[in-house]
């Protein structure tokens, strides 16, 4: 009989209650709730709506319970830097801002001014992002929070919710490393900077590694959603990046994988952290994974471009479907404008179609012309920085880079990933697109005991999804293109 787990996947844009079925070999998922996600603005602020994220939570619950029957475990993955403050009593101090709100605009010049880049990244090894939580902390300090000063801890959010689910709190690995107030090299938290940074360390908590079982679903919880027995919590890697690398079909050691949806992560698996004058000057980050590895990897803004721009055209009366966006771009002559997507444009925009062409103006190139111009400018815009990073992960770990595997949502879009394997000049290997459910639901195995290791994971992945292959087609075409990309980073990273 297999066994059944309740996976909870949450995106910036939608968050999904899905059950897994494991029989020994092979795994079944079932979306049996999916509800929305995404920011509330507040006057100028963007906040997460946690409470009613976590009433969706309870319904995905009672939907189990009915379709499937109690579940064997429950564990809960996120996005990562953002966090809640609890305070005396562990009252909730307000809602989680999100991570693109615009408290934290200037925060990175004002950080360097008290301490500097190279210091925070030899403790950290964590790419520079303004959204990470350490930039979040000192937005708050900077505008005189009072929430610096009533809190008594932080929870980033899935440890939030499998607080709320258990009763018990705690700071799982792979999440908190997203927040550059971790030291990878001595895996625990970095105090002295944060001291150095005047902000508080008693906030911080236990930190535990996925797979951990944290406790059981809390009495009066489990009456409520219709648990009859003690149900565990057991974490999984809550970072979604994490979950979604513990699930890559990989063999052997000459792979990186790129989990690809509103944000693009490409690296590699490493032993142990790389933290060097070239890993900061390409800006890439150290972060936490499954078994005790490291993701060196590069946070690349993603297909968030397209669906701004998809966003923008809805406002404005016209509704397509990302086929449509997609076949509409595969109609347009290829090598045409391209823009940096990590240029800080690109955040937050107020129309994105406009910020592209505002992009391609200030540097001297055409502005695409029509919808399907603007997503094949994306695109390959996208494709041609996965190439950059490609190239820099080669240096940083002296091993050349033979298959790329794209998982996630963004590993349908056959468009992009024949862009990738041309223009990389790599084997692309796609699928699974649930990849982080997928992680979500082999970690919670194996902290059960019913898998001993990632690579037991990763057979049992192989075993049940297909993979799709694509092969570069006249790579060489785009060097030139390549060249004209590279020329307007202004800086690495």
């Amino acid at each position: 009989m297999a066994k059944k787990l309740l996976a909870f996947d949450l995106g910036a844009e939608s968050g999904r209650a899905i059950v897994a079925a494991f029989d020994g070999k092979r795994l079944e998922l079932d979306v049996v709730h999916r509800f929305r996600n995404g920011p509330v603005r507040i006057l100028d602020q963007l906040y997460w709506d946690v409470l009613r994220l976590f009433e969706e939570m309870k319904e995905g619950c009672r939907l189990a319970v009915g379709k499937h029957g109690v579940p064997a475990s429950v564990g809960v993955d996120t996005w990562g830097v953002d966090f809640a403050l609890l305070g005396r009593g562990d009252v909730l101090l307000g809602n989680p801002r999100h991570y693109r709100d615009p408290h934290t605009e200037g925060i990175l010049e004002e950080t360097f001014r008290r301490v500097s880049r190279e210091t925070i990244f030899r403790q950290t090894g964590i790419q520079f992002m303004r959204i990470n939580s350490l930039f979040q902390l000192l937005a708050l300090q900077r505008a005189g929070s009072p929430l610096l000063e009533l809190a008594q801890s932080l929870l980033f959010m899935p440890d939030l919710f499998h607080f709320w689910l258990s009763g018990v709190k705690a700071n799982e690995y792979t999440d908190a490393s997203t927040s550059q107030f971790l030291d990878p090299v001595a895996r625990s938290w970095a105090v002295s900077l944060l001291q150095e940074m005047n902000l508080p360390t008693h906030i911080l908590g236990r930190l535990i590694e996925p797979g951990t079982r944290l406790g059981t679903i809390r009495p009066a919880l489990a009456q409520e959603i219709g648990f009859a027995s003690e149900v565990p919590v057991v974490v999984p890697a809550t970072h979604d990046t994490a979950a979604a690398v513990a699930a890559v079909p990989a063999r052997g050691s000459n792979w990186c994988y790129l989990s690809s949806g509103t944000w693009s992560l490409m690296g590699v698996e490493t032993p142990r952290p790389v933290i060097d004058d070239r890993s900061l000057q390409f800006n890439f980050t150290n972060e936490g994974g499954v078994g005790g590895t490291i993701r060196l990897l590069k946070n690349i803004m993603g297909l968030w471009l397209v669906q701004e721009c998809r966003r923008a055209w809805e406002r404005e009366g016209h509704s397509y479907s990302y086929d449509d966006l997609v076949r509409m771009a595969d109609q347009v002559p290829p090598r045409g404008p391209v823009v940096d997507p990590d240029d800080p444009a690109f955040l937050l925009p107020d129309h994105m179609p406009a910020a592209i062409a505002a992009y391609c103006r200030r540097t001297g190139q055409a502005e695409p012309q029509g919808v399907g111009a603007v997503v094949r400018c994306a695109l390959e815009s996208l494709a041609l920085k996965y190439r950059w990073v490609l190239e820099r992960l080669e240096e940083l770990t002296g091993s050349r880079i033979a298959i790329i595997h794209i998982v996630g949502g963004g590993s349908q879009n056959r468009l992009l990933n024949q862009l990738t394997a041309d223009i990389c000049n790599r084997g692309v290997l796609a699928g699974p697109v649930e990849a982080t459910a997928a992680g979500n639901a082999v970690t919670q195995l194996i902290g059960l005991g019913e898998l001993s290791s990632v690579a037991d994971a990763r057979e049992v992945v192989r075993d049940s999804w297909p993979l799709t292959a694509f092969e570069p087609k006249e790579p060489t075409s785009w060097n030139e293109v390549y060249q004209k990309f590279s020329s307007l980073l202004s800086k690495p990273g």
